[in-house]
């Protein structure tokens, strides 16, 4: 009903959106961590198995090799022969290792639509990953930045990393390269100096994704080596047993193994009522032979160019 001059209006029986909301189901993703990257390395590394978490790289020493090419008849020939080292070297795996604790509480009642163990594991597990490459590269003993031989070190000419720069890096690992490595930040300064000498570098696929190259090799991007004074390294490597290059290093074969090298186990239920979980991922690195591994040093990574 209405008066004169006055408006009487029914009250609003309509459902709120934050009432409804709480009968609505809500879609929900696993956790995220932002820390994660590709591990490009990690992916791209041919893996040999270990046995007993020793791997003994085996060498021929440089020595004189006796021949003769068409010797006369009747002439004596000579006697050939190869020496081994010695005292050849051994890797011995690292082990990369954490604990986790979940309360057997949370994870009976909190379990649906994610069970919280899992999560926990698959979170960590990440993590170690990470932490593994990491280590394939800094590690003090087997790391691939600190087993540069020196003959295979190349300093850049001016700093920025140039086309020429990558060439001579290729002409220390001239015997079947693989790819490069490098900083992001590094691979954005050597896409510059492309740019300014009218040389973009090509694009290809891998694994469903882009990578710039240069005479064909990939440049992968890994974070995982080290900025100093906004100067930074660029690897390339050789890969591969047969073409006696860089190969990771894993023990097969685990108890509690999830997946190669990398082994979850329970460690039992505390006094608290929290489940104890024990995860190892073992590892290591081995370079072969000298020349496959080079390195690029003293890559500066804050030079632009102005353009008209």
């Amino acid at each position: 009903m209405t008066e004169k001059g006055t408006e009487m209006t029914e009250p609003r029986r309509l459902l709120g959106e934050k009432a409804a909301r709480q009968l609505a189901n809500t879609t929900k993703t696993p956790p995220q961590w932002r820390g994660a990257t590709p591990r490009w390395l990690t992916q791209m590394l041919p893996w040999a198995p270990v046995e007993a978490g020793v791997y003994r790289v085996n060498q021929a020493l440089e020595d004189d090799f006796a021949v003769k090419c068409s010797p006369e008849q009747g002439e004596a020939l000579p006697i050939a022969f190869s020496n081994y080292e010695e005292q050849p070297r051994e890797y011995t795996l690292t082990s990369i290792t954490t604990t986790i604790q979940v309360d057997t509480r949370v994870s009976d009642l909190y379990r649906s639509p994610m069970e919280q163990v899992k999560e926990q594991l698959s979170l960590s597990v990440e993590k170690l990953k990470e932490k593994q490459e990491h280590e394939l590269l800094n590690n003090r003993q087997y790391g691939l930045l600190n087993n540069v031989d020196p003959d295979m070190r190349v300093a850049t000419r001016k700093g920025p990393p140039t086309p020429d720069d990558l060439d001579e890096l290729i002409s220390r690992v001239w015997k079947e390269p693989s790819y490069f490595l490098a900083h992001p930040k590094a691979i954005a300064a050597f896409g510059r100096e492309c740019t300014r000498r009218g040389v973009p570098p090509a694009t290809i696929n891998l694994f469903g994704s882009p990578f710039l190259s240069w005479r064909g090799l990939p440049i992968v991007p890994c974070d995982k080596l080290p900025i100093k004074g906004n100067k930074s390294e660029i690897l390339l490597l050789r890969t591969g047993e047969r073409k006696r290059g860089v190969i990771g290093l894993f023990q097969p074969g685990l108890p509690g193994e999830v997946s190669p090298s990398l082994s979850v186990r329970m460690m039992g239920i505390n006094q608290a009522g929290a489940a104890q979980y024990l995860l190892s991922l073992y590892c290591s690195v081995a370079v072969l032979t000298h020349d496959a591994l080079g390195a690029l040093q003293g890559v500066v990574l804050d030079h632009y160019h102005e353009y008209a």
